[in-house]
């Protein structure tokens, strides 16, 4: 079980690059962005094709983001210059990706196994640093070294990148152009007043969004060992799910801590699905089942919260309206008293 939870740990890390690009899309420019499920999968194609082919494991994920970027671009121009719907776009980006993307691979799925990925070089640079040594030897010193994994290296390291990612972003957001692209997910019609071009930010916006998702997607197919065409099935509810689970549990009343919540999210999500799979009568394969009632109950869950808290606060008024309206009759009747 602690080993699962660990793996579990190791994929919410993964997935958050994947959560941050949804919440750009999602929260921030407030665009339904169907097109995640295809550019998940064109990161993985991207990078795992160039992995086979001989190029260095980084140049193939700076070349993944790129790819995605594009296709988030191209999403951006079927909305805004096309006058196409936002969903509709979206899905129609989606299904033209899952045809590219076996266009790049050249069939449904590549193999990394015996191939040098990010993941791997990651790896060798972290046993380099002998702190697995130093951690397994304090773990053993109390007991508990048979419960934990034999590197450290991808949680620590994936869990830093993360937040470096998550950092930029936020920097990315209080800078002039981040300022303009959160004004038109907030209020469009306004920003086209002031003569800002909103279609360049809506396009910019959606194609950095499905960068960082293309980059999730090139670490998981390196992190898996193989990029597979349908990786990508459902990746926007796994997303939005994070997003959801991550603001309902930390809040999200700024920036800084709303981007730190979807890092979280994606975590407990991972966390969440692990713990569900251990229950007897469910299987692999009810994955999107729980998936789904995850989203429906961090969606649900907040709003009994808040209407219960908002019952709370009128019974609280209510009395105190009481109290006071008697302590009022008291002083009254006091006064007359005293009149006699």
């Amino acid at each position: 079980m602690p080993i699962a939870i660990f793996g579990s740990l190791e994929a919410g890390a993964l997935y958050a690059l994947m959560a941050l690009g949804v919440y750009l899309s999602f929260r921030i420019l407030d665009f339904p962005d169907l097109t995640v499920d295809g550019s998940f999968v064109t990161g993985g194609a991207v990078a795992a094709i160039m992995i086979v082919n001989g190029f260095n494991p980084f140049i193939a994920t700076i070349a993944a983001i790129i790819a995605g970027f594009l296709a988030g671009c191209f999403t951006g121009l079927l909305h805004t210059k096309g006058k196409i719907n936002a969903l509709l776009s979206g899905i129609l980006m989606m299904i033209a990706l899952y045809s590219i993307n076996l266009r790049i691979m050249g069939k449904s799925n590549i193999s990394m196994l015996s191939e040098e990925t990010v993941i791997t070089k990651l790896t060798e640079f972290w046993k380099g640093l002998k702190i697995d040594d130093a951690i397994q030897g304090g773990l053993s010193a109390i007991g508990i070294s048979g419960f934990v994994p034999k590197t450290w290296a991808i949680l620590f390291l994936m869990v830093i990148l993360a937040f470096i990612v998550k950092a930029g972003m936020d920097w990315f957001l209080k800078t002039e152009l981040g300022l303009a692209l959160r004004a038109t997910g907030d209020n469009e019609t306004m920003v086209r007043s002031f003569s800002v071009d909103t279609d360049f930010y809506k396009i910019f916006g959606l194609g950095l969004s499905n960068a960082l998702v293309a980059f999730s997607g090139a670490l998981v197919a390196q992190y898996n060992g193989f990029s597979d065409v349908g990786m990508g099935i459902g990746m926007i509810v796994i997303g939005l799910a994070s997003v959801i689970i991550g603001e309902a549990i930390f809040g999200a009343k700024n920036i800084i801590r709303a981007t730190a919540a979807v890092i979280g999210g994606a975590i407990l999500y991972r966390i969440i699905v692990t713990m569900a799979l251990r229950v007897e009568f469910l299987e692999t394969g009810d994955m999107k089942l729980i998936t789904a009632l995850i989203v429906i109950c961090a969606l649900v869950l907040p709003k009994v919260i808040d209407r219960q808290k908002e019952k709370q606060r009128k019974r609280k008024r209510l009395k105190a309206m009481k109290q006071a309206e008697s302590e009022g009759r008291g002083q009254n009747l006091a006064a007359v008293k005293s009149d006699l």
